[in-house]
């Protein structure tokens, strides 16, 4: 690289990477040709519109990359062609979420998500976010005594506040999601279902965590989380007369966005054949066994453990312990001293700021991709344990 400057830089987070322990659920490691594809002549090419129907000359070659991307999104999660449509071209996961609200929730209109200190995420109608601002949010939150979903409590709120659009699947929320109650919640309230499957998409595919598929209308996801692919996202919706597929296309574009990045769309493919390997399937289970053991150890040094564990891929521990213990802010810059990479994290009815909260967000796909298991697993607790309880 003639930048000797950014190749420097380029170099340091190669080596920074290598040498922490990263326990950011939100993040992973790509393989090697996920990586050539992003640094692809694909990048030159402006392939604005979709397959067949762009507003450049040129995209033969583009619309082979992008098709068989769509192909292959629907294969790994099972779904039938004439049921499902898929569109790969948004270039994250809020992006994602906010063409779905877009093409299907009219202006002013009802969404119904989670609340951030109960495991939501910011794109989900919170107020902080602009999905909040041209919308309104119809917040729930887990139940307090349990710290998990309460579907009764959820039914009866849907059915008051009659939302558009009830979107489950969460960024901070451990346990499995029963996305067949949730149908019957959207069914009962009129509304529609979308459920975020940006943390567990992998998981999902993998068969270690429960498919929305039979259940939701439509399915937003990223790639780059349990995925193990780059930083994208797609956006699947069910074929019916509803026509959500067409109106959702729209919203991409001309609604939100212009060419889509077809190198990072190769890299989507490149992902997505990697998770049918079957090496992919004992890579998933192996993340749930990794987090469950992290948070059994956590929890016997004294931890608290939100809502007494995970069925997950990540987990959320209370630091703060009522004062007795560290905010989540000083854990994760204490962690980092000591090369363990983890975020700060609100936890269920946290009254401290989502900027020092008190709790902290551990994940392990990205440590299990590094090969770890179950006794590196252990040692990390002790040694989490050790750096908070100076």
């Amino acid at each position: 690289m003639k930048d000797r400057e950014i190749e420097k830089l380029i170099k340091a987070e190669e080596k920074r990477q290598k040498r922490v322990i990263n326990l950011i659920p939100s993040e992973n490691y790509v393989s090697q040709d996920v990586l050539r594809a992003l640094g692809s002549v694909l990048n030159n090419k402006y392939s604005e519109g979709y397959p067949g129907k762009r507003y450049y000359g040129g995209n033969v070659i583009i619309d082979k990359v992008e098709n068989l991307c769509r192909k292959r999104a629907l294969k790994l999660f099972k779904l039938k062609p004439e049921e499902w449509h898929v569109n790969v071209q948004p270039l994250s996961g809020s992006p994602a979420n906010l063409a779905v609200y877009a093409a299907l929730v009219p202006l002013g209109g009802k969404i119904m998500g989670l609340t951030l200190s109960s495991g939501g995420h910011l794109t989900h109608g919170q107020k902080g976010s602009v999905t909040g601002k041209i919308w309104t949010q119809v917040p729930y939150a887990v139940d307090p005594k349990t710290e998990t979903l309460d579907y009764d409590a959820l039914q009866k709120l849907a059915i008051q506040e009659k939302p558009n659009i009830v979107v489950a699947g969460y960024t901070a929320y451990p346990r499995f999601v029963d996305w067949k109650k949730f149908k019957e919640i959207a069914n009962a309230s009129g509304a529609i279902l979308m459920v975020d499957m940006s943390h567990m998409a992998g998981l999902i595919a993998g068969g270690v965590y429960p498919s929305p598929f039979p259940y939701a209308d439509v399915v937003t996801t990223t790639t780059h989380k349990t995925l193990r692919g780059p930083r994208a996202a797609i956006i699947f919706a069910k074929k019916d007369a509803r026509e959500f597929d067409k109106k959702i296309d729209k919203a991409i574009i001309p609604g939100l966005q212009g060419g889509p990045h077809e190198n990072q769309i190769a890299a989507v493919a490149v992902c997505l054949k990697e998770a049918m390997n079957p090496a992919f399937k004992k890579y998933v289970k192996q993340i749930i066994k990794n987090a469950k053991v992290l948070a059994l150890s956590l929890s016997k040094c004294g931890w608290r453990v939100i809502s007494g564990g995970t069925d997950s891929h990540l987990l959320l521990v209370d630091t703060w312990m009522d004062g007795k213990g560290i905010s989540g802010k000083d854990a994760e810059a204490a962690l980092e001293k000591a090369d363990i990479i983890v975020n700060k994290n609100t936890i269920p009815g946290d009254q401290r700021s989502p900027l020092d909260p008190s709790g902290i967000r551990l994940g392990t796909p990205a440590v299990t991709t590094q090969g770890m298991k179950e006794r590196d697993m252990k040692k990390i607790a002790e040694r989490i344990h050790k750096i908070l309880s100076r």
